[in-house]
């Protein structure tokens, strides 16, 4: 943790806590009952909007994810920046703790045509793949965000589920890669395969939920994922099954991978590019690696829900947070990978030697060589999940 930035460290909950066949048994439930009338159709998606005369708007958030005062922790800078500058009060509530536990939540009210009662939300963007499928979601007006229209990286732009981001703007982005304790094993490693060497029997892990999962390992087996197929899929479970026969794999994890790096219990594993970066204000041995064959670049993006009764203001809010300013000030403080490139210039400036250094982290500004490995998976489709989470499931004992 970098103590001058008042943050605690990564919350286990935004990617670790996720169940990938939670979500998959709602939505099949969904469809049990008869549910293409899930389905919103684009016409049906908007309220009366209330935005010039309600000046306010309500955002929906995970634990720990935005900044606060060092001094005072119910503060929170970049929000009130917007509120002096635009005149629009924040109702800023720390809700979503898991992704499928918050579908559960507005589920019944956007199948059913009602408001959520927000009009803006920061989830998966393997979720909100599925928000944007049912016709959840409204369409961002883009002549109103001319920051995100300059900023957003593009990396980011157009992901398979939501083509030229309509409908979804990442909040922060992050690498799932390989995190190693490189005194320990005494050598750099540079690929997938490096986990599988007799050395490191028993003292490798894997991440438990499957969007997590997949993309690293069939990237390790040459797949571009950006177009997998179930093929590749079985190909990399069947491989997985024999490790874990071979007690290879020490076990599947969320979050708590940390604690095993820490005490030295495992010496490598799957892992998010933000608690990496918080690891190693203790552990300086910890290494994170993109491999060379490639790493999964995800998201957790901003949603406007159906029926939101402030859509501009949300608009105006998710502008001005590409802003590079203001994203600097976010990336400073979070430490996950920053989806506005620009906003390295401004924390390169800085007059504080430590905010400047983080401009030259590339696990929050990938530099050109490791922008070359990342690439964003498709989506697991709604058809496919049933099939590939039992599978994957079973050799995980989720």
């Amino acid at each position: 943790m970098r103590a001058h930035h008042g943050c605690s460290p990564s919350p286990p909950s935004r990617r670790s806590v996720l169940r990938a066949l939670g979500g998959g048994l709602a939505l099949g439930a969904l469809a049990g009952c008869g549910v293409p009338a899930a389905y919103v159709p684009a016409g049906d998606r908007a309220a009366a909007d209330l935005s010039k005369r309600d000046r306010r708007l309500t955002f929906a958030n995970w634990p720990l994810y935005i900044d606060t005062d060092d001094d005072d922790t119910s503060r929170r800078p970049t929000l009130d920046a917007f509120t002096r500058r635009t005149g629009i009060g924040v109702q800023y509530t720390e809700e979503i703790n898991d992704n499928d536990e918050f579908f559960g939540k507005i589920s019944p009210a956007l199948m059913n045509g009602q408001a959520t009662g927000r009009d803006l939300i920061v989830i998966s963007d393997w979720m909100c793949a599925r928000f944007v499928r049912l016709g959840w979601v409204q369409e961002m007006d883009r002549s109103r965000q001319p920051n995100v229209a300059k900023y957003l990286d593009p990396l980011l732009r157009s992901p398979h589920f939501d083509r030229g981001r309509r409908s979804t703007v990442p909040w922060q982005s992050g690498i799932t890669g390989i995190a190693y304790n490189k005194a320990k094993i005494g050598r750099e490693l540079k690929s997938v395969s490096d986990l599988w060497a007799d050395d490191l029997r028993g003292r490798v892990t894997l991440l438990s939920g499957l969007d997590e999962a997949f993309a690293l390992l069939m990237q390790g087996d040459g797949v571009d994922i950006t177009r997998w197929d179930a093929d590749d899929f079985h190909r990399i479970c069947d491989r997985v099954e024999k490790l874990v026969a071979a007690r290879h794999i020490r076990r599947f994890t969320g979050n708590d991978y940390i604690k095993d790096l820490e005490t030295g219990d495992v010496l490598a594993c799957q892992a998010y590019s933000g608690d990496v970066i918080q690891l190693q204000a203790d552990k300086p041995e910890i290494e994170f690696l993109v491999p060379e064959e490639g790493a999964e670049l995800w998201s957790e993006s901003l949603m406007i829900p159906n029926l939101a009764r402030h859509k501009r203001n949300a608009e105006q809010l998710v502008d001005h947070y590409y802003d590079p300013e203001v994203a600097a000030e976010l990336a400073a403080w979070v430490n996950y990978v920053c989806p506005v490139p620009a906003a390295r210039d401004v924390l390169a400036s800085s007059k504080d030697e430590e905010t400047a250094a983080l401009a030259e982290d590339p696990l929050i500004f990938p530099d050109d060589a490791m922008r070359d490995r990342l690439a964003i998976a498709r989506d697991i489709t709604d058809e496919e999940r049933p099939e590939l989470s039992k599978r994957w499931n079973r050799i995980a004992g989720v």
